[in-house]
């Protein structure tokens, strides 16, 4: 299993798997800074077995980027079993379910989150999944529906029992979609249970090097995984993985990071075309902290958001390094 990585005693980081973020573009990136493993965009069942174009297209990995797992959701059984057959094809190290997804579009259809409302599905899904393929299948989930049904401890027992080899939980309930904070007390409870065999991914508010240390050392978690605080920021698995090997966090220059966030702009022109590589990138560009020192830079920010030429927003990637030499990055 891809859980065991480096030498004994490593605690991996894992980059979550992130719709519109996580393309082979940015997994690269993440992968070249240190992030352990590395997560495709999540999977449409439904779509894949139809052979939509764009999903397919997901299902692209790279041997430089192992290990790497494909992600599927759906409520369907038959549609679950045949996307995993599908995505076996791909030769992906692990297939992981995705049943944590919290927004309306996938919840509210029953797949994702939705799937914590009817245990009884998600449970035979999963099996029927790991029976179907041979690569190692596992699951990413959250606590569950609301703070009244937080079942994520009987569940990870459930979901063992399916064979799949290894639990990925964010700490948040499909009501608390992304607000609040991720309740690790949980995750560190699943951990910590004697019954529970297999590894346990801790999810949700890894901000920081200090906050994926802090999670390993309370919580005995086997790997983390960091989601939205890589937008703009793939360095950030260099800053955790010094702090974590060596006791010292080291990062990028803002000359660095600049440079970083260029390269990902040509990568994504390169791998699709220019009009679309640069909306790949602005989500990026909109998130990164690189810009905080600069002061007024609301105007800059809407021209660089409103780019639609790579030499335009070239430009205002050297404009905006110009104006960092007086006013540093605070990232």
């Amino acid at each position: 299993m891809p859980f065991a990585l480096g030498r004994e005693g490593t605690r991996p980081v894992f980059l979550a798997p992130m719709e519109d973020v996580t393309d082979i573009g940015f997994r690269m990136l993440c992968k070249r800074f240190g992030a352990s493993m590395v997560y495709t965009e999540f999977v449409s069942a439904e779509a894949l077995v139809r052979s939509v174009k764009s999903t397919v297209q997901k299902l692209t990995i790279s041997d430089d980027e192992r290990p790497v797992g494909i992600q599927i959701y759906g409520r369907d059984v038959a549609a679950m079993v045949e996307a995993a057959r599908i995505v076996e094809q791909a030769h992906p190290d692990v297939i992981d379910l995705n049943f944590g997804c919290p927004v309306k579009k996938v919840a509210g259809k029953g797949a994702g989150a939705g799937m914590l409302r009817n245990i009884p599905l998600l449970l035979e899904i999963t099996r029927e999944v790991v029976k179907a393929v041979n690569t190692p299948v596992t699951v990413k989930t959250r606590l569950g529906w609301d703070q009244e049904n937080l079942i994520i401890e009987d569940l990870a027992e459930a979901l063992q029992d399916c064979g799949i080899k290894a639990l990925t939980i964010h700490g948040r309930t499909r009501s608390q979609m992304y607000t609040g904070d991720a309740d690790w007390t949980l995750i560190g409870r699943v951990k910590q249970n004697p019954r529970i065999r297999i590894p346990i991914i801790g999810n949700g508010d890894i901000r920081s090097a200090e906050d994926a240390q802090a999670a390993f050392e309370r919580y005995g978690v086997d790997a983390v995984m960091v989601g939205r605080a890589t937008f703009g920021r793939p360095w950030l698995f260099k800053e955790i993985r010094s702090l974590l090997d060596t006791g010292v966090k080291q990062t990028l220059t803002t000359d660095e990071k600049i440079d970083v966030l260029e390269e990902q702009l040509r990568i994504n022109i390169e791998r699709i075309d220019e009009y679309r590589g640069i909306l790949h990138t602005r989500r990026h560009l909109a998130a990164t902290p690189v810009f905080k020192g600069i002061p007024d830079f609301r105007q800059t920010r809407i021209r660089m958001l409103q780019a639609e030429t790579a030499a335009e927003l070239m430009e205002i990637l050297e404009y905006c390094r110009e104006l960092l030499k007086n006013h540093p990055s605070i990232d």
